[in-house]
């Protein structure tokens, strides 16, 4: 019996020290140490040995498997070791280098402003409704009281497609098509892209934004226009803004007016930023031509409303103190990052 477990333990040594691999070590533990190894088996056949020498022989199976034991993790744990080097000098991270800095895009100073319109409309229980670019020649001019010999219908103010179809010009055309719902009352804003024939400079693009707004309900007057676009102002650009109505003439309004604003810069001491008058232009308005009601649907001896319209690069502008136009279409990242 002793023979045998000298060569059992010879066997196991001979294979620890020649396995390469930790899947190898468990294999030999398996096949010596198992449930059905090698000395497991020796244990089973203790019923041939003679009564008083069971004891002897248990205690050299005992150290034999001590013996494979130890032998056993002290080769895992050199191989253990060796796979945790040789990983380490693969996986080598040098920490001096510089990171990879993690680019998050933010919103353009067009989307912010818009942004801040529609949260102040909205506040004021405005409803946001967009429309198509492209119109027809009625949606966009006519239906406006814009008579078909008007000079903004000239080609070197539109873009048209064909003879009817045009890019739109204003976005007051989102509003006919509201009115002619006769869903009453409205209380809308619509944002969108225009386009006109401009020369590309600091104050001018052939597309931009506008953003317009339509109140039609019974007994509307130019008060509510007037309270309304001054708590739009004080919402806009500070609480001490003040708001300055000067007479003007659109075909879809009358009567009609340009908004300015007091000069957030100076207070309206006049500076350079509002060329010393102390008031900036900011919007035109009116309260809805009678004509416009009719053609859409609504009677005008029972409804009246007000519209307005502002330039949202206009806004963007004169909020982030923009001097041209062009920066805001040019994405570089330096200008816009800046928001």
């Amino acid at each position: 019996m002793k023979e045998r477990l000298e060569q059992i333990k010879a066997e196991a040594l001979k294979q620890i020290q020649n396995s390469d691999a930790l899947d190898k070590l468990n294999e030999i533990r398996v096949s010596y140490l198992g449930k059905k190894g090698e000395l497991t088996a020796v244990l089973k056949s203790m019923k041939d040995v003679a009564a008083e020498e069971r004891p002897k022989v248990g205690q050299m199976v005992n150290e034999t498997r001590q013996e494979i034991e130890a032998v056993l993790a002290q080769a895992k744990e050199k191989m253990e070791k060796a796979v945790l080097e040789a990983r380490l000098q693969n996986e080598t991270i040098d920490v001096t280098l510089p990171a990879k800095k993690n680019n998050v895009g933010h919103r353009h100073p067009n989307t912010i402003a818009l942004e801040e319109v529609e949260r102040i409309f909205v506040g004021m229980g405005y409803e946001v409704v967009e429309g198509p670019e492209v119109e027809t020649d009625y949606y966009n001019f006519e239906a406006l009281n814009i008579p078909a010999d008007h000079p903004a219908k000239d080609e070197q103010d539109t873009f048209y497609i064909n003879g009817d179809f045009l890019l739109r010009t204003q976005t007051s055309s989102t509003q006919v098509h509201e009115m002619e719902k006769g869903k009453l009352p409205i209380r809308m804003i619509a944002p969108g892209r225009v386009f006109r024939s401009d020369e590309v400079d600091a104050t001018h693009s052939p597309s931009f934004h506008q953003v317009e707004g339509l109140v039609i309900d019974r007994h509307i007057t130019f008060a509510d226009l007037k309270g309304t676009l001054a708590e739009f102002a004080r919402e806009l650009f500070g609480e001490d803004t003040k708001v300055k109505f000067r007479p003007h003439h659109f075909n879809f309004t009358e009567p009609s007016a340009e908004m300015d604003v007091s000069c957030f810069k100076c207070g309206g001491k006049g500076c350079r930023f509002c060329k010393g008058s102390g008031w900036i232009e900011i919007l035109g308005c009116g309260m809805v031509h009678p004509n416009v009601l009719s053609m859409s649907g609504i009677d005008p001896e029972k409804y009246s409303g007000f519209a307005f319209g502002v330039g949202l690069e206009r806004i963007a502008l004169l909020k982030y103190e923009i001097d041209d136009m062009r920066l805001l279409y040019e994405n570089d990242i330096r200008f816009l990052k800046q928001f």
